[in-house]
C-alpha cells in the first residue's frame, strides 16, 4: 500500500465517533521508553529490532488491581546505512560521540518500512484482556532531517470474565449460573502517524478502530444487561522537543493527551534527563490522578532497563500503594552499537 493511502485510511479511521463508559486500554508510564505500544507507526523506526518485555502493577494494595504484561519486538524489514555513520555506543572517553554536534549533523533515514508484533494480557479484578497483533509501517523522509510514518496493527482480542470470582445477591441469575469463565473474541486494529526529527516528534494515534459489542450473558437475559458492553476506540496525541542543558546532559519535555469518549479528556506531562546515552531519569504527571518517577540505563548496546513508580493523588491513594513499571528492552543487530535509540528518543 502506498503512503499517502495508508495517511488517508488513517486518518479516517482516527475521526471515527466513539461511545464508551470507561476506559478499556492499560495505563502506561513508561511509554516514553516505548512509543510503539501506543503508536504502530513507531514499527521500524531504528536500524535495529527493538525488543521490549514489561510487567505494569497498578494501584498495588487495591483488591483486583490491574496487572499489565506485554512482550513487543518491531524493527526495518530491509536494514540500510544511515547517510552518517556514527558507532556511538562504546562511550569513549572525552567528547560525547552524541553530544549536540552529533545531532546538527543528523540526516533522515532512507525511506523503509517496518514491521511488528505485540503480545498483551491485561487482567482487572475478574476481568482480562489477551491480545496478539502484527504492524506494518512505512517511513519517508519529507525534509533533509525529518520523516513521517505511518503505521496500522491488525489482530485479535480474547475479553473473559471469570464468573467464579464475582457475587451476586441471585446466584441464579441465568447470565452467569453454572459458569466459569466466559470469553469472547474480537478483532483488535490500532492506527497511527508519527512525524520526527532530530530536535521534536509529533504522533497520533488510535487504539480499538473497530468498535465491537460484547456480552457474557449469551443472550439468556432480555433488554439492557451489565453483562453487555461495547468495546471503543482510544485516541493519542503525544509531542516532544530535545533540549540541550550542556555537551553531556539533554532534557526532553513531553505531553500525552488522551481521549476516550464519554470520559473527560485526560492529559500527561514528561521530563527525561539523559547523560550520555548512559543513564536518565525522569518525572511525569498526569492530570487528576498522580505523579511518577522514572529511571533507566543503558548497559549497553545490547540491554537497557527502565523502571517507574507512581504515586496515586486520587481518592484511590487511601489504599493504593502505588503502581509499579519494568521495561526490560534488547537490541537485537545493533551494528552500529547504540546505546539508545537514534530516531525514536
Amino acid at each position: 500500500m502506498q503512503l499517502k493511502g495508508m495517511i488517508t485510511a488513517i486518518i479516517l479511521v482516527l475521526a471515527l465517533p466513539v461511545q464508551v463508559l470507561a476506559q478499556q486500554q492499560p495505563h502506561y508510564t513508561q511509554y516514553v521508553l516505548n512509543t510503539f505500544i501506543i503508536n504502530p507507526a513507531v514499527a521500524g523506526i531504528e536500524n535495529y529490532w527493538d525488543v521490549k518485555a514489561s510487567h505494569r502493577h497498578q494501584w498495588t494494595g487495591v483488591n483486583g488491581s490491574p496487572v499489565t504484561t506485554y512482550l513487543t519486538i518491531h524493527g526495518p524489514l530491509r536494514k540500510t546505512d544511515y547517510p552518517q555513520a556514527s558507532a556511538t555506543g562504546f562511550n569513549p572517553e572525552g567528547s560525547n560521540p552524541r553530544g549536540k554536534a552529533y545531532w546538527e549533523t543528523y540526516t533522515a533515514p532512507p525511506s523503509h518500512a517496518g514491521a511488528g508484533v505485540t503480545i498483551l494480557n491485561d487482567k482487572t479484578g475478574p476481568l482480562s484482556r489477551f491480545s496478539f497483533s502484527g504492524t506494518y509501517a512505512h517511513h519517508i523522509g519529507i525534509a533533509p532531517g525529518t520523516s513521517l510514518s505511518a503505521g496500522i496493527s491488525v489482530g485479535a482480542q480474547r475479553i473473559s470474565l471469570d464468573a467464579t470470582a464475582l457475587e451476586f445477591q441471585n446466584p441464579s441469575d441465568p447470565a452467569i449460573a453454572s459458569s466459569t469463565v466466559l470469553g469472547r473474541w474480537r478483532p483488535d486494529v490500532s492506527a497511527g502517524l508519527y512525524l520526527y526529527s532530530s530536535q521534536y516528534f509529533a504522533g497520533i494515534s488510535a487504539q480499538n478502530v473497530v468498535p465491537s459489542g460484547i456480552g457474557f450473558d449469551d443472550g439468556k437475559v432480555k433488554g439492557d444487561s451489565i453483562y453487555r458492553g461495547k468495546l471503543v476506540p482510544h485516541l493519542f496525541a503525544t509531542a516532544g522537543y530535545r533540549l540541550w542543558v550542556n555537551e553531556e546532559v539533554s532534557l526532553l519535555p513531553s505531553v500525552m493527551i488522551k481521549y476516550v469518549t464519554a470520559l473527560p479528556v485526560s492529559f500527561d506531562v514528561n521530563a527525561k534527563l539523559q547523560y550520555r546515552d548512559r543513564i536518565w531519569v525522569g518525572g511525569s504527571y498526569r492530570y487528576n490522578d498522580g505523579i511518577a518517577a522514572m529511571v533507566g540505563i543503558n548497559v549497553n548496546a545490547t540491554f537497557n532497563i527502565g523502571y517507574s513508580y507512581d504515586y496515586t493523588t486520587s481518592g484511590l491513594n487511601i489504599a493504593s500503594h502505588g503502581s509499579h513499571e519494568m521495561v526490560l528492552g534488547i537490541m537485537i543487530g545493533n551494528r552500529f552499537a547504540d546505546l539508545c535509540p537514534r530516531n525514536m528518543w
